[in-house]
C-alpha cells in the first residue's frame, strides 16, 4: 500500500467520531477520541452525573457500569485499582473521572442522587467480622401512628409511612449519616461509620434531629393537612463506641451494628415519651459537642431498661445562631419540589437581567435546568463533607471558565437566584432561610472565581 494511503487512513482513523451510550436514560453522545474522561464527556454534553470531589478521584461517586466497549477505556489509574479492590468491584464498574475512551463504549451511571452517596460508607464495613467504631447513633419514633393506622386503609398507611421515610430520612443523609434500619414507624441512623471526630460526629447527628423535626412539621402542613391528626417524632441521639460489619448467613450478610451504645439509644428514645420531649441527648454526645453553640432545656436523671445507673439525659432545643447548614437543608426539598419550574424561574430572571448572557446557553434549556438543579442539591448534600466540597466547587469554576462565563456575570447569577429562591419558598422562608443562602452563594461563587480565574 502506498505511503500516502497510509497515512490518509491514520488521518480518518484520528478524526473519527465516537459514541458514548447512556443505556439508562436512552441517550447517545459524539466525541472524538483525545484525553477527555468519560466524566468531562457527560458534562461537556450536559447529563447530570455526579462527581462529588469535582471529579479528582478522590470518592467513588461518578463510578459507572460499563454494559460494553470495556476493552475501549484506558487501563485503571492506581487510585481506580485500590478503591475497586476496597469495594471488591466487578470488572465492568469503572470511575468517570479515571477512565479516557478511545472507541464507543455503552455505559450505565450506578449513583443517581446525592441521597444515595452515604450508602457507600457501608462498602467500606468489614465483611464476615465486625470492627469497632465511635459513632453517633439516633433513633426517631413516630407519635400517633397507632391512631392513625387505625383510621386508614393499609394502601394508604404504606403511602404515608413512604412519605414519614422519606422526609425524615433526608436530614439522616444531608449530615454524613446512614440509614440503618427502620423498624416500623421508627428510624435509625447512624454517623460516623467511615471516621470523623467525635464533635463531628454527634453534631451531624444533632443537626439530622433538627432537620428531622422541620422536615415532619413541613409534611404536616403538606401532605397529611387533610388527615385530622398531627404527627410528632421522639428522637433520642447517643455516642460511643459499638461494633459495625457486614453479618448473618454466608448467603444473606446485612450491614449491622451490635453494641451497648445502639440500646441505650433506644432507650433514650423511649424517654422522651416520659418526659414529653421532642429530642433528648446523652451526656456523652453533650461532652462531645460545642455546649455554646446548642440550646438545653431540662435535664433529666432517669433510670431505664437494662442499666443499673440513672442516665444523664438533656433537651435538646436547637442551635444557639443560625446554622448554615441546618437552614439550606430544610428548605432545600421544599425550593426543588418542582426542579423544572424553579429552573425556569431562574434562567428567565438571569435572561432579564443580562440578556446578553443568553448566548452561552446553545443547549437544550431543559437539560441545562436538570445540570442547575444538580449542582444545587450536590452542594448542599456535600456541606457536609467540606473536603469534597472545595474540590467540587474548583472543579465547577474552571468548568465555566470554558462555557464562557466572566468573573463580573458573578452577582447577576446571585441576585437571580436569591430572587428565585424568594419567589419560589414564598410564606415557607424566613429571615434566616435567605440570609443562609446569601452566606451559602457568596462562598460558593468566591470558591469558583478563585479557583477559575486565578
Amino acid at each position: 500500500m502506498p505511503k500516502n494511503t497510509i497515512g490518509k487512513a491514520s488521518l480518518i482513523q484520528i478524526q473519527m467520531v465516537n459514541k458514548i451510550t447512556y443505556s439508562a436514560i436512552n441517550r447517545q453522545v459524539d466525541f472524538e477520541s483525545n484525553a477527555n474522561t468519560l466524566l468531562d464527556i457527560s458534562i461537556k454534553n450536559g447529563i447530570p452525573h455526579l462527581h462529588e470531589c469535582g471529579g479528582n478521584g478522590i470518592c467513588t461517586t461518578c463510578r459507572v457500569r460499563v454494559m460494553d466497549g470495556i476493552n475501549n477505556l484506558s487501563p485503571k489509574t492506581e487510585f481506580e485499582n485500590a478503591s475497586c479492590q476496597v469495594r471488591k468491584w466487578d470488572p465492568s464498574i469503572r470511575l468517570a473521572c479515571q477512565a479516557r475512551p478511545k472507541g464507543n463504549v455503552t455505559l450505565q451511571r450506578l449513583i443517581w442522587s446525592s441521597g444515595e452517596i452515604n450508602n457507600l460508607q457501608k462498602e467500606l464495613v468489614p465483611r464476615g467480622r465486625a470492627e469497632e467504631k465511635p459513632i453517633a447513633i439516633l433513633f426517631c419514633d413516630l407519635r400517633n401512628f397507632t391512631n392513625l393506622s387505625s383510621h386508614n386503609l393499609n394502601f394508604d398507611i404504606a403511602y404515608m409511612l413512604n412519605k414519614f421515610y422519606t422526609a425524615l430520612g433526608e436530614p439522616i443523609l444531608m449530615n454524613n449519616g446512614v440509614i440503618y434500619q427502620y423498624v416500623g414507624d421508627e428510624i435509625v441512623g447512624v454517623f460516623g461509620t467511615t471516621g470523623g471526630t467525635a464533635q463531628k460526629n454527634c453534631e451531624d447527628a444533632i443537626r439530622a434531629a433538627l432537620g428531622m423535626q422541620y422536615s415532619l412539621e413541613s409534611l404536616n402542613r403538606s401532605d397529611l393537612k387533610d388527615i385530622d391528626i398531627k404527627l410528632k417524632s421522639g428522637i433520642g441521639i447517643n455516642f460511643g463506641s459499638a461494633f459495625l460489619g457486614h453479618l448473618g448467613h454466608p448467603t444473606h450478610k446485612q450491614f449491622s451494628v451490635i453494641g451497648d451504645p445502639v440500646n441505650v439509644a433506644s432507650r433514650i428514645q423511649n424517654e422522651t415519651k416520659a418526659t414529653d420531649t421532642d429530642i433528648l441527648i446523652s451526656d456523652t454526645v453533650l461532652k462531645n459537642v460545642d455546649k455554646d453553640s446548642i440550646v438545653i432545656g431540662r435535664k433529666f436523671c432517669n433510670k431505664v431498661a437494662g442499666k443499673e445507673d440513672a442516665l444523664n439525659l438533656f433537651e435538646l432545643k436547637g442551635f444557639k445562631a443560625m446554622d448554615l447548614q441546618l437552614e439550606l437543608q430544610a428548605s432545600m426539598n421544599l425550593m426543588l419540589e418542582d426542579e423544572v419550574g424553579f429552573a425556569k424561574i431562574f434562567y428567565d430572571k438571569v435572561f432579564k437581567l443580562a440578556p446578553f448572557v443568553r448566548a452561552l446557553f446553545r443547549k437544550n434549556m431543559t437539560d441545562q435546568g436538570r445540570l442547575l438543579t444538580h449542582m444545587l442539591g450536590g452542594i448542599v448534600y456535600s456541606l457536609s463533607r467540606p473536603e469534597h466540597l472545595m474540590k467540587g466547587l474548583a472543579k465547577l469554576g474552571q468548568s465555566h471558565v470554558n462555557y464562557g462565563v466572566k468573573a463580573e456575570y458573578y452577582p447577576i447569577v446571585k441576585q437571580a437566584m436569591l430572587e428565585t429562591i424568594n419567589e419560589v419558598l414564598g410564606d415557607n422562608k424566613t429571615n434566616r432561610t435567605i440570609e443562609a443562602w446569601n452566606e451559602a452563594l457568596n462562598f460558593v461563587i468566591d470558591t469558583m472565581k478563585t479557583h477559575a480565574h486565578s
